[in-house]
C-alpha cells in the first residue's frame, strides 16, 4: 500500500511539474510579454494540456522512473531523469507534428532543460529530506562528534580506509542505514592528490602512516579497510598499522571473492591472522591439474586429518570418478562424508576406516578401488608427542608409508604424493627424522617403479589441527597467558587451501622422485604472531593479556628450513613451487632396504623392544643429519 501511495504522489508532482515547465517556457520565450503571441501559442498548449501530460508520463512509466528507490538515488538515476525528459519532449513534439501542431522551437528545449531540473529536483528533494532525518547523516553532524544514544546505542565512529569506489559505497550503505549504529567521520587514502577532499561527503583525512594519529585524535571505535583491488602486502601493511590502534576492525574481502557481488557492508569480515601474512593468491593450473585427476579414482590417507580433508574438498573440484579418503580415525572424517555428500551430491565419495601401519588391511582397500592417484597425508606430526612416543612414530610414519608406497607399485598406481614436512630438513626431532626417513624411502622406490613417486615439503599450515593460531585463541579466551616457547623462534606459514592447492599442482608436474619445496614466503616470529592474535582478539598485548616465554620443547628448533644443503633447489614453471635433486640413500638405509620391504619390517618389529633412547640411535643411523638434542 505504502509503494502505490509513493508512486501516485511522484505521478501527481510529475503532472504539476510537466505543466510548470510549460508555463515558464512560454513565459521565457515571450519574455515575460502575454500579448497576442504569447496567447496563441499558449491557447494552442492548452488544448492539448491533457494528451501532452499522458504521453510524457507514459514515456517516465516505461523508462522506469517509478520502479526506482528515491531513497537511494545517485548518478545512475540521474542520467535515467535526463534520457527520460528527452524522450518524452520527442514523444510530445510526435504528438504535435502528428496533429500538425507546433510551438515554437525554443519552447521545447526550455521545457526539456526544465523537465530535468524540476524532475531531479522532485526526487534528489526527497532524498536530502530522508536523509536529513538519518540520524547517521546531516543532523550528525549538527549534533555534533561524540558518541550519542539512538535506540539505547552508541553510534560507533568509523574510519575507512580506501577512498575509491568501494570506500564511497560503504560510506553511502552506512549513511543510509542509521540502524548500523556506525557513522564514518574519517577516511584514508595513500593518493596525496586525495589529501583534504572528501569523498561521500567524509573528508579524507591522510594516508595510512596517518592511521593511528587520527584515529586517536576522531575518537574512532572501528576501522573498515575497503580496497578489494590491493595486494596482500598493501593489506598487510594497513593491517600493521591498524594494529597499533585498540580500534575493531573489518575488511572488505578482495576483489576475486566479490566477482559478480555488490559491494555493502553485508560483505565485511573480520580481519583475520591471514592478512598479515601479505601472501598474494595462489594460482594454479587448472588444466594440468584436471589431466591427472578428472574421471580417475583418487586416494588420500589420512583424510580426516586437516590437510587430507582440504585435499578431499579440492580434489573433488576436478571431477573425480571415485574419492576414497581413508583415516584410523572416525569421527573426523565421518563429518567429511556429510559435507562432501552436501556440497558435491554426484560425487562417488567413500570412506574408508584402516591404518596405514596393517598392509594386510592396506591390501584390501587396493584390491578393492584400485587407485590411480594417491595423496598419502596419513602420519603423526605433533613433535613433543613424538619425542616422548618415537616408537609409534617410526612405525607410523616410516612402517606406514612404506606399505602405502609398496602397494602404491604392486597395484600400478599413476602417481604417488607424499606429503611431508620443513622438520625433515637437518631434523632435530623423532618426527621430522621419521619423515626424512619416509622421503628417502619414497625416492629409492622411485628409481625402479612405474609409479610417478614425488614429495611436497612445506612449513606449518594457519589453523590445522594442534597448530599454534587455535592454541593462542584457546589461551587468551581463558584470559592468558599466551605462551611463547622462545623469543627469537621463527616458523614458515601457509594457509591450509594455499599448501593444498600447490601439492596438487606439484602432483601435476611430478615425473618420478622429486621432493617439491613450497614457496612459504617469510619466516614469522612467532612473538610478532601472538601479539597480533591478541590485538585481533581485541585486547592489548602486555596489558590484557600477557605472554609468557616457557623455553624450547624437547626437539624443538629456532628456525626451520626447507631444503638440504645437498639437495640444490631449481625453479618449475609454477611461482611457488621449487624441486630438490634426488639424493641416493644412506648406505645404512640401502641395507635395510635390500630385502624389498621385508627387513624394514623385521626392523620396525625389533624397535618395540628397544628403549626410546636406542630407537633414536636407530634413527640416526639411517639419517646421519639428525641433530639430536638430549
Amino acid at each position: 500500500m505504502v509503494k502505490y501511495s509513493r508512486i501516485a504522489l511522484l505521478l501527481f508532482a510529475d503532472i504539476i511539474c510537466i505543466n510548470f515547465a510549460y508555463i515558464l517556457s512560454f513565459l521565457l520565450r515571450f519574455e515575460f510579454d502575454i500579448s497576442d503571441p504569447f496567447w496563441g501559442y499558449f491557447a494552442s498548449y492548452a488544448n492539448n494540456l491533457l494528451f501532452i501530460t499522458a504521453v510524457k508520463l507514459a514515456v517516465f512509466w516505461a523508462l522506469g522512473l517509478y520502479r526506482s528507490l528515491w531513497r537511494y538515488a545517485g548518478t545512475e538515476e540521474l542520467v535515467k531523469i535526463v534520457l527520460a525528459a528527452l524522450a518524452a519532449t520527442a514523444a510530445a513534439i510526435v504528438y504535435l507534428e502528428f496533429t500538425q501542431q507546433f510551438f515554437p522551437r525554443s519552447i521545447y528545449i526550455y521545457s526539456c532543460i526544465l523537465d530535468i531540473i524540476l524532475l531531479g529536483g522532485t526526487r534528489f528533494a526527497y532524498r536530502v529530506f530522508r536523509d536529513f532525518r538519518n540520524p547517521g547523516t546531516f543532523n550528525s553532524f549538527v549534533l555534533g562528534f561524540g558518541k550519542k544514544k539512538e535506540h539505547g546505542d552508541e553510534i560507533s565512529k568509523v574510519m575507512v580506509v580506501g577512498a575509491g569506489d568501494a570506500g564511497a559505497t560503504i560510506i553511502k550503505d552506512i549513511k543510509q542505514h542509521p540502524e548500523y549504529g556506525k557513522r564514518v567521520v574519517a577516511a584514508i587514502d595513500g593518493d596525496p592528490n586525495k589529501l583534504n577532499r572528501r569523498i561521500a561527503g567524509v573528508k579524507i583525512m591522510g594516508d595510512h602512516y596517518a592511521i593511528r594519529q587520527i584515529a586517536r585524535k576522531n575518537a574512532i571505535d572501528e576501522i573498515i579497510i575497503a580496497i578489494p583491488s590491493a595486494n596482500k602486502k598493501a593489506i598487510q601493511d594497513i593491517v600493521n598499522e591498524c594494529n597499533k590502534t585498540r580500534c575493531k576492525m573489518k575488511i572488505l574481502p578482495g576483489i576475486s571473492d566479490l566477482i559478480n557481488e555488490k559491494v555493502s557492508i553485508s560483505k565485511l569480515r573480520d580481519v583475520d591472522i591471514e592478512d598479515l601474512l601479505g601472501r598474494e593468491p595462489v594460482q594454479v593450473n587448472l588444466r594440468e591439474i584436471s589431466g591427472y585427476l578428472e574421471g580417475k579414482i583418487v586416494m588420500v590417507t589420512g583424510g580426516g586429518g586437516s590437510i587430507g580433508s582440504e585435499l578431499c574438498r579440492q580434489i573433488a573440484r576436478f571431477r573425480p570418478r571415485k574419492l576414497i579418503a581413508v583415516d584410523i580415525y572416525e569421527n573426523t572424517v565421518f563429518e567429511l562424508a556429510g559435507e562432501m555428500k552436501t556440497a558435491y551430491p554426484q560425487l562417488e565419495f567413500e570412506v574408508v576406516i584402516a591404518s596405514v601401519r596393517s598392509k594386510n588391511r592396506l591390501r584390501e582397500v587396493f584390491l578393492k578401488y584400485k587407485p590411480h592417484v594417491i595423496f598419502h597425508a596419513a602420519a603423526h606430526k605433533h613433535v613433543p608427542l613424538m619425542e616422548n612416543n618415537p616408537k609409534d612414530a617410526v612405525i607410523n610414519n616410516i612402517l606406514g608409508t612404506k606399505n602405502m608406497i609398496d602397494l602404491a607399485d604392486e597395484y600400478a598406481v599413476e602417481k604417488f604424493v607424499l606429503i611431508s614436512t620443513d622438520k625433515a630438513v637437518n631434523p632435530t626431532n623423532v618426527m621430522g627424522a621419521t619423515k626424512r626417513v619416509a622421503e628417502m624411502i619414497l625416492q629409492d622406490k622411485s628409481t625402479r617403479s612405474r609409479t610417478s613417486y614425488s614429495a611436497v615439503r612445506f612449513g606449518n599450515v594457519l589453523g590445522s589441527n594442534g597448530s599454534v593460531i587455535p592454541i593462542f585463541r584457546k589461551q587468551i579466551e581463558r584470559g592468558g597467558p599466551v605462551t611463547v616457547t622462545h623469543e627469537e623462534i621463527t616458523r614458515f606459514f601457509m594457509t591450509i587451501p594455499e599448501a593444498v592447492q600447490l601439492v596438487i599442482q606439484a602432483g601435476a608436474m611430478a615425473q618420478g622422485g622429486e621432493i617439491f619445496i613450497l614457496d612459504m614466503g617469510d619466516p614469522v616470529r612467532i612473538m610478532d604472531l601472538a601479539e597480533n592474535v591478541i590485538r585481533l582478539s581485541g585486547y592489548v598485548p602486555y596489558v590484557d593479556i600477557d605472554i609468557e616465554i616457557t623455553g624450547l620443547r624437547p626437539g624443538e628448533k629456532l628456525y626451520e628450513e626447507l631444503l638440504l644443503d645437498e639437495e640444490g633447489i631449481e625453479k618449475t614453471a609454477h611461482n611457488k613451487i621449487y624441486v630438490g635433486h634426488p639424493l641416493p640413500p644412506t648406505p645404512a638405509l640401502s641395507e635395510l632396504l635390500e630385502q624389498e620391504g621385508m627387513c624394514v619390517e623385521d626392523s620396525v618389529r625389533g624397535i618395540t623392544f628397544m628403549k626410546d633412547e636406542e630407537v633414536k640411535d636407530w634413527l640416526q643411523n639411517l639419517v646421519p643429519n639428525y641433530q639430536r638434542k638430549k
